[in-house]
């Protein structure tokens, strides 16, 4: 029988939804779940989104522009510049979503062999991007007692090798909800100026912040990195979009831009609908993003206060994207994870967690953590914490 490629052996599952045909069978035993796995929001869409896909007249459904529709590329550089970000439409590639642009942006900038750098944990999708692009992941760690800041800079120097082409940052923070501070993100630009790197940076969850001193530097916002800086963006979290699978790779870099392109002429183009969606999407008004983002941070300190309140939890104080990191008195995540949804029910519900280990690349690393979204609703997330609570009481005796 012929035999799968190596790649694919080793393309690791999703820690996000690996556990689903549990929750699944525990749903058919009556069982209610409630999903704190996954950053799907239930935030309601952009109504202006919705009503352009309903209101689009069209015959037939075309394929696009590779690089998007010019008309999005234009309203999303001046929806850029108006946050002061220096875009024009041509700095901008249209994307089925930012794995895509991920994707894209990986094959653009590193052969097979080469090595990318990524503070861990990190969004785990990274390290199958990566074993599908042929590149290999170093993982400099950044710790829960630190809440997961920006390891010393000496520590990526100790990693650099002349094999090393990029270093890749989550920011806000996928799984941990840190955002960089500027003293951060000078130090990550002269790093990769030293070293003539690219420093590509995921900024999908750039409108959620939370605390009155927290500010989002964009990978953008500083000059000198103009040939070294790759901004991957998505609609997906921003308006609760997320199955609309529109994103973008962003980067004055004109090389970059154009081998970027290339990828996107081979997959065609990115799909027409969502585009149509996300390009009336850029019309919301600020006051939806500041309802929005006052709804996430009341979800936050209901999660934080109520995790804390457990014995022998330890918990990362997120400061945007809407994660949190908690580490619990057990050896293996995993194991609880499953449990809680194979074995365990309070008052005939249970939780959906992610386990942390597979936001790392680092062997051992996480697996007394797990990953929470906070994408339900204060009542919802305090019972699915209640039930972890009780839980643990169980699975420790």
């Amino acid at each position: 029988m012929p035999t799968i490629s190596q790649k694919g052996a080793l393309m690791p599952e999703s820690p996000i939804r690996k556990l689903v045909p549990y929750a699944e069978a525990a749903k058919k035993r009556g069982t209610k779940v409630y999903h704190l796995n996954i950053g799907q929001p239930d935030i309601a869409s952009p109504e202006s989104a919705l009503k352009a896909v309903k209101n689009f007249d069209l015959l037939v459904l075309e394929y696009s522009h590779s690089a998007g529709f010019e008309s999005y590329r234009n309203k999303l550089a001046s929806s850029y510049q108006n946050i002061g970000l220096p875009v024009s439409s041509a700095d901008i590639i249209v994307t089925t979503g930012g794995s895509e642009a991920l994707l894209f942006a990986l094959g653009s900038t590193l052969d097979a062999g080469d090595e990318i750098i990524i503070p861990e944990p990190f969004y785990a999708n990274y390290n199958g991007f990566a074993i599908a692009s042929g590149v290999k992941v170093v993982p400099v760690v950044s710790t829960i007692e630190q809440n997961f800041a920006l390891p010393p800079i000496a520590d990526f120097e100790k990693l650099i090798t002349n094999k090393t082409k990029a270093i890749l940052i989550c920011n806000p923070g996928n799984p941990t909800g840190y955002v960089y501070s500027k003293e951060e993100m000078e130090q990550l630009a002269a790093l990769v100026l030293k070293h003539d790197l690219f420093l590509i940076a995921d900024e999908v969850y750039r409108e959620f912040i939370y605390d009155s001193e927290v500010k989002h530097y964009s990978v953008l916002s500083f000059p000198e990195l103009a040939d070294h800086a790759i901004m991957i963006d998505s609609v997906s979290k921003r308006y609760s979009m997320c199955g609309a699978r529109i994103g973008c790779v962003v980067s004055k870099n004109k090389e970059v831009i154009q081998t970027v392109l290339k990828y996107a002429q081979a997959r065609l183009s990115p799909p027409t609908l969502e585009q149509v969606a996300s390009e009336a999407a850029l019309d919301t008004p600020a006051s939806y993003f500041t309802e929005v983002n006052k709804e996430y941070k009341e979800r936050r300190d209901a999660l934080v206060t109520a995790l804390e309140q457990i014995p022998g939890v330890k918990v990362a104080q997120p400061k945007g994207a809407f994660y949190c990191m908690a580490q619990l008195p057990v050896k293996d995540a995993d194991h609880f994870a499953q449990w809680l949804l194979e074995s365990y029910d309070y008052q005939g519900e249970t939780t959906m967690v992610a386990p942390a280990a597979g936001f790392y690349s680092s062997k051992g690393f996480g697996s007394n953590e797990v990953r929470i979204a906070y994408v339900l609703k204060k009542e919802d997330l305090v019972k699915a914490v209640k039930i972890m609570e009780e839980a643990l009481k169980v699975y420790l005796q």
